[in-house]
């Protein structure tokens, strides 16, 4: 006898958004991607439509990033100091379909870049790969609404998804979006009701709120997963029940999550039993990625290129229908 699964019928699906664009929609990309735009829960393909499948980001920074592990020094050494160089190796060598611009150099403390400066470096990467580009500011708000209007005049035509956006600083990041027609990530403290408040306090700016990706913040394996994992799972309920305001793609910061666990960087030499430090990083990172892709995630930012290559591998046997 078949098995029929049960299928939940749902009154809602989230919202598609497509990032970067190509010469005849007004960019210089040569290729977008889409997100979003399920009808069902992740993977569940005989519940209903899940029309894009989710999508992997390297990091590239403007400064070498100093507190990163030494063996990242081998992929990412010989272009720390040249971001169009780093952004190039990982589309054409790592396989990034997207490249995520961390303007870490603006940060008073690294550097102080001017927003000239961090201009510069979004142009420089723009014209070395064809992907789209997700722009992210120094953590600082005070900087970060210095730089972010510059970025997205620059950037006009090129759809960036800019971020981050946070309930305590919006306004200046959501008006510069909404000046010249780009995405924004709408990132919320581990807390469901501080995301769909931020939402809607986004959408209060007559910014789309179909064109927000949302950043519930992750956590590492072994560092409240569980935890973030679930307030995934709520916001995808809540948004398949019917709650529009929660309606939206999610992205989460894994390689910089993973990669600063004591587990993923401590060494071997500290450590003996736990095995060698690079392959214990990777599988944190892929394990992570891998848990918060099943929660929903739809743009994984990772940092090393072998986890690169597990979470495309991982992805592309869940976007395969069961055969019910």
């Amino acid at each position: 006898m078949a098995f029929t699964p049960l299928k939940e019928k749902y009154r809602n699906k989230i919202a598609e958004v497509t990032l970067g664009a190509t010469a005849d929609q007004g960019g210089t990309r040569t290729s977008t991607v889409t997100i979003g735009g399920e009808q069902a829960l992740p993977f569940l393909h005989f519940e209903g439509e899940l029309p894009n499948k989710p999508v992997v980001a390297l990091e590239v920074w403007d400064i070498a990033p100093p507190e990163w592990n030494k063996c990242f020094d081998q992929y990412y050494g010989d272009v720390y100091n040249d971001p169009a160089a780093w952004a190039k190796k990982c589309v054409e060598e790592y396989g990034a379909e997207v490249i995520c611009l961390r303007l870490k150099g603006a940060d008073p403390d690294f550097g102080d870049k001017s927003p000239e400066d961090c201009v510069a470096a979004l142009k420089a990467v723009l014209g070395a790969v064809g992907v789209p580009l997700i722009v992210l500011g120094c953590g600082k708000f005070e900087k970060d609404n210095a730089i972010f209007p510059a970025i997205a005049e620059a950037g006009e035509g090129e759809n960036l998804l800019l971020g981050v956006a946070e309930q305590e600083n919006y306004k200046t990041l959501t008006a510069a979006a909404l000046g010249y027609k780009h995405a924004i990530i709408a990132q919320s403290p581990i807390d469901i009701n501080i995301a769909k408040q931020l939402n809607i306090l986004i959408g209060e700016m007559n910014f789309d709120t179909s064109r927000i990706v949302m950043d519930p913040t992750i956590a590492a394996l072994g560092y409240g997963i569980e935890y973030g994992y679930s307030i995934m799972q709520r916001a995808r309920f809540g948004a398949l029940t019917g709650d529009k305001a929660m309606a939206n793609p999610m992205i989460g910061n894994v390689g910089f999550e993973a990669w600063r666990a004591k587990e993923a960087n401590a060494s071997q030499d500290d450590f003996p039993n736990w095995g060698e430090q690079e392959a214990r990083g990777i599988m944190w990172e892929a394990t992570t990625a891998a848990s918060l892709i099943s929660a929903g995630l739809a743009i994984a930012v990772l940092r090393h290129p072998k986890t690169v290559e597990l979470i495309k591998k991982n992805i592309a046997d869940l976007m395969v229908p069961s055969s019910y």
